[in-house]
């Protein structure tokens, strides 16, 4: 860890999936600080492959195919390349910049996506997703289990006919807390970065009494208001609302007034 930068003698733990903790940890230790990767959701393939399988087959079925995260791209993308090339007369869509990434490392450009807030309810605000656009048109929503049902509802009540086609699992930390408590116990755990509400109820299911406590007292960087709220509902107050994806986070790191 460098001994200097705005972040020198901070340990900020970083809670992104392994697979997208990497350039956030590596902005945080650029600016001094130390990164602690502890990733609040574990990612899988999808119990059942059958699902991704059908869709690859039928991909020429669709006008439209979302992706929720870089997650699924990652999981659907091979399967749907390995079948051949990504069909011209698709629209890919994604709900984040991050995603839209991810789409471009497989080869897949033009992606529609929101250019600030990155959410469900941004991307159906476009053009291209209003009701004159997708009545009519068939739509692929690649995603893991679970999640909100909102972009999927509001598509069908525009006149879309709407596939959901989960292509990875989560499931919370499987080797425990104790990164944390000792870091916390040494006095060495500056902030957490949550970019997940569902990681974020994972993490309080996880800590005892003393962890909770811990927890009450460390500054919580979240990059969207949704997050915010519901860290609001599960009992916390020292919540940092940052900028969107890891640039929002490092700025509202960096411009922190952090005690002496």
């Amino acid at each position: 860890m460098s001994q200097t930068g705005p972040l020198a003698g901070r340990t900020i733990v970083v809670t992104r999936p392994l697979a997208q903790a990497g350039p956030l940890a590596q902005a945080i230790e650029a600016a001094g600080g130390k990164p602690l990767i502890f990733p609040l959701l574990e990612i899988f393939p999808a119990s059942d492959p059958q699902p991704l399988a059908a869709a690859v087959d039928r991909l020429g079925d669709y006008a439209l195919a979302v992706f929720i995260s870089p997650n699924a791209v990652d999981h659907a993308l091979p399967a749907i390349l390995a079948r051949g090339a990504w069909p011209a007369s698709l629209q890919p869509a994604a709900v984040g910049q991050g995603t839209v990434k991810a789409l471009l490392a497989h080869g897949v450009a033009g992606c529609i996506a929101p250019t600030e807030r990155f959410d469900s309810e941004t991307l159906l605000a476009l053009p291209a997703l209003a009701k004159e656009a997708v009545v009519g048109q068939r739509v692929a929503i690649f995603r893991g289990d679970g999640g909100r049902e909102l972009l999927a509802d509001t598509l069908r009540e525009r006149g879309a006919t709407v596939d959901c086609i989960t292509c990875y699992r989560r499931s919370g930390p499987s080797d425990g807390v104790a990164p944390l408590l000792r870091a916390w116990r040494a006095g060495q755990l500056d902030a957490l970065t949550v970019s997940s509400s569902e990681g974020l109820r994972h993490l309080l299911d996880l800590l005892d009494g003393e962890g909770r406590d811990f927890l009450r007292k460390t500054p919580l960087f979240v990059p969207h208001a949704r997050i915010a709220d519901n860290a609001a509902a599960l009992g916390l107050s020292n919540i940092i609302l940052s900028g969107a994806a890891d640039a929002g986070i490092m700025a509202a790191l960096l411009a922190y007034n952090w005690p002496a």
